[in-house]
């Protein structure tokens, strides 16, 4: 029987959204916090830790079998004391018990429910439970009858097992020495995705598929370096299958969290903020490699999404959209043949059905998911009248799709995926020359700055109705550096790098190792001390911290010429050798990182006004390239650059004619103000 509490529990006084969706659960949920850590201990229980977030189909699920349920709350009340954490906002917490889930079985996701000792130390776990046996799950009412059974019977077992499970995961991180860094490892990377390729509709190995736009970074980043056409194949594929499938909102745009088949048809239909920055970058990039339209339209479609349905009218970028409406995963996105026709017309249903097809069956629970999978898209492209038509039509239908109930959206803004959105945009914006599309970002900058930086200058991970919480962990400082990286280089506002610098410094303070070990830990030294400290470098659904801090180590040291900041990536290299070696298709993130280094880097200075059309011709020229080996700096003529780079500021106009300097592999050439010659040297 499922009961809603009139009575909310301890989670009612939170800001997350995910923890005020358990508030009026029975379960006595606490928050993580001391408090519920010493009630465990004061009465000798074990405790339950439950970690999801909110926009989290099976978490939904389990919420509506097991935590709505009076027996199983009983049995938790009783038994256990119960805590409920958000892993968007606790991303340390959650990262500690993930891993704990992944080496001892095998798996991971969310929801996450692990049991802990009063002590914090992991001892059984498992993801999604219902409340009995199904779907190869164990009852969650079978697994609280044997750990409460085994903590009366025999808790020193427990607490045994729970000690070594700890010390286990704080050997993890423990590296080989004198393992150097193996270059084969750039092809044998390249020679896995050959490998598991889908020649039919790209990706990588069976369903289901996830975007992981960093692995794409890495096949772009193989293709220039070695010019190897089929990497750039297999990216262009992969971008356009994804595109064509129903992970893509073909009427509200964005991109759908993965898909559960091959094909790509089939979504999750959450969509998170941060696998569209991503995505945006890999479409940006894509269409610079290639000049091919089609990238810049979805590339644009992907920013109409996340500016119209995910940006606060503060100018941040909320996280998320869930993947249920009404209770019913996908309801919001599929249609009925009926309702099209209704909408549209019979004759121009016809004609949209055409290229999207629709049928009495459908093909996701008797409704159709939109998609482009069977149709030629070069036929659209190429035909105007017809793109234009399709545009029209999906109008329609979104205007009509508005009028549905909505699925939720999760509000909090968090620093790191901010970053992302931050840096996605301002690539965009250079390379289209979008100058709305810079705005966003440096509109979004001026949040962050404004709400999520303290007194002191630390940076805080969450923001939500004007509640500020959690000191910034490393993936908010890596990620909001790169963002100010990529803004600068869109707008040469140089304060934009005085301030990428300044957190830089603190990154290093604050999550670097004491004995000048290289890497970073995931939380910093004036944070919570949880049982492990993590230095993550695996490459997720999002990047690892340290692979974009090595990333922008190296592009800030060369935009600055601060040659400390490149050794410190170089020691980060050299230190994580042994994995990147071991299995390099985890790690693709910091291998691009590392091609970075590898490669001659071009440092293009341009001397001039930004606003003469001799630097607006070179910029064009240069912004639509494909570059990812390069730098680039606007010495204004203004002092401002004597802050940040000492060479740079040298390099000035010649016969008050605006002027390119281009470097590569430790030589200049001569200085230009030619935008074709410049354009050759590039």
């Amino acid at each position: 029987m499922n009961i809603k509490n009139e009575k909310p529990n301890y989670l009612i006084d939170e800001k997350s959204p995910y923890l005020l969706q358990h508030a009026y659960n029975p379960v006595e949920w606490y928050p993580w916090s001391e408090e519920a850590f010493e009630k465990a201990e004061r009465e000798n229980k074990p405790v339950f830790l439950s970690i999801g977030y909110s926009t989290c189909h099976w978490c939904h699920v389990m919420e509506k079998e097991s935590f709505e349920d009076d027996e199983v709350a009983e049995a938790l009340n009783k038994d256990f004391v119960s805590i409920k954490v958000d892993r968007e906002e606790r991303p340390d917490i959650d990262q500690i018990y993930m891993t704990f889930s992944q080496v001892s079985t095998g798996q991971g996701g969310w929801p996450l429910n692990v049991f802990l000792t009063p002590e914090k130390k992991p001892f059984y776990v498992g993801t999604y439970l219902p409340k009995k046996y199904k779907y190869g799950h164990p009852g969650l009412m079978d697994v609280l009858k044997g750990i409460t059974n085994k903590w009366k019977e025999d808790q020193a077992a427990v607490e045994d097992s729970a000690q070594k499970m700890t010390v286990m995961l704080n050997t993890l991180d423990k590296r080989e020495k004198d393992k150097p860094f193996d270059v084969g490892v750039f092809k044998d990377t390249y020679n896995y995705f050959d490998k598991s390729f889908d020649s039919q509709y790209g990706g990588f190995g069976k369903e289901p598929k996830f975007p992981t736009p960093h692995n794409l970074f890495y096949l772009l980043r193989y293709y220039s370096a070695n010019k190897e056409p089929k990497a750039l194949k297999m990216v262009e594929k992969t971008l356009e299958q994804m595109y064509k499938g129903g992970i893509f909102d073909h009427i509200g745009f964005g991109f759908s969290r993965y898909a559960t088949d091959e094909a790509w048809l089939v979504p999750h239909f959450e969509k998170m903020l941060y696998d569209n920055a991503l995505l945006l970058m890999a479409y940006t990039e894509t269409f610079q490699a290639t000049g091919n339209g089609l990238y810049k339209d979805i590339a644009e479609k992907i920013i109409t999404y996340v500016t119209r349905d995910l940006k606060s009218p503060e100018g941040g970028f909320y996280c998320a959209e869930d993947a249920d409406s009404e209770g019913v995963e996908g309801k919001f996105y599929v249609w009925s043949m009926d309702e099209v026709v209704e909408i549209l017309g019979k004759d121009e249903a016809e004609f949209f059905s055409k290229y999207y097809p629709i049928s009495e069956e459908g093909n996701f629970d008797g409704k159709t998911i939109l998609n482009l999978i069977e149709t030629n898209i070069e036929t659209i492209q190429e035909n105007k009248e017809v793109k234009d038509k399709l545009e029209e039509i999906a109008q329609q239908l979104f205007k009509e799709r508005e009028k549905r109930i909505h699925p939720y959206k999760d509000d909090k803004i968090l620093t790191a995926w901010n970053g992302l959105m931050i840096a996605a945009l301002a690539m965009a914006g250079k390379a289209f020359n979008n100058s709305d599309c810079i705005d966003q970002a440096n509109q979004a900058i001026a949040f962050v700055e404004k709400n999520l930086v303290g007194d002191d200058g630390r940076l805080y991970a969450r923001y939500r109705q004007g509640d500020v919480k959690h000191l910034g962990y490393l993936d908010d400082y890596a990620f909001i550096i790169w963002g100010y990286i990529e803004s600068y280089e869109a707008t040469f506002t140089t304060d934009y790098l005085v301030k990428a610098l300044k957190l830089v410094e603190d990154m290093i303070t604050l999550f670097g190792d004491e004995d000048g070990t290289p890497g970073f830990y995931l939380y910093g030294k004036d944070a919570e001390e949880l049982i492990a400290k993590p230095k993550e470098i695996y490459d997720s659904a999002l990047p690892s911290g340290n692979s974009v801090a090595a990333y922008t180590l190296l592009k800030l040291g060369k935009l600055t010429g601060r040659k400390d900041l490149e050794k410190k990536a170089e020691d980060m290299f050299a230190h994580f050798a042994g994995n990147l070696n071991q299995a390099p298709m985890a790690y693709t993130m910091m291998l691009s990182a590392k091609l970075f280094a590898e490669q001659p880097t071009k440092e293009i200075v341009l001397a001039g006004k930004k606003d003469d059309p001799a630097i607006q011709t070179m910029l064009d020229r240069l912004n639509k390239k494909y570059l990812p080996f390069s730098v680039v700096l606007l010495n204004k003529g203004e002092g401002d650059l004597d802050q940040v780079n000492d060479f740079a500021k040298n390099q000035v106009t010649i016969d008050n004619k605006p002027t390119a300097y281009v470097c590569a592999n430790y030589q200049c050439a001569q200085p230009v103000t030619d935008a074709d010659v410049f354009n050759q040297l590039i």
